[in-house]
């Protein structure tokens, strides 16, 4: 039976920064894919209805897991639902992935809320993958460069 996940991460960082983060191709591959793996995209047309393909390379084995799908709803440094669907026959199913953004006085709550996530992937391995990829986006979008 499919199941769903939510986290909520207060980040020190504007709206702004981590509507970049979630949206640009270049951070993607850098806060996205939990350790071990590399994220390659193939293609981001980031409006409602645009397609997207990207994968998650294991760098140890080489094996990589492709994904697809569509942007549901865009709205630029508040809210972000994609549909992701696996190349994978053994991860059947719609996964919806949505980001919900919401300044706080600390900087930015993301909320991340996954639904349909397949019976392959235990909850806890989702959530400890989520954990890693979020500390990733954290270290990233809470970097003082200028």
């Amino acid at each position: 039976m499919p199941h769903d996940l939510t986290l909520i991460r207060v980040l020190r960082a504007p709206p702004v920064r981590v509507w970049r983060a979630l949206t640009d191709a270049a951070a993607i591959v850098k806060w996205n894919p939990p350790d071990g793996y590399v994220c390659e995209i193939e293609t981001l047309d980031l409006r409602e209805g645009g397609r997207f393909r990207m994968s998650f390379r294991n760098l140890a084995t080489g094996e990589a897991h492709g994904f697809s799908g569509s942007y549901r709803e865009v709205v630029p440094e508040e809210r972000l639902v994609a549909s992701d669907l696996f190349d994978e026959p053994s991860l059947p199913g719609e996964i919806q992935t949505g980001y919900r953004l919401r300044q706080v006085s600390a900087g930015t709550e993301l909320t991340v809320e996954q639904t349909g996530l397949p019976d392959a992937i235990p909850p806890e391995a989702c959530r400890i993958g989520w954990q890693q990829s979020l500390e990733l986006l954290a270290r990233l979008v809470e970097a003082r460069t200028e």
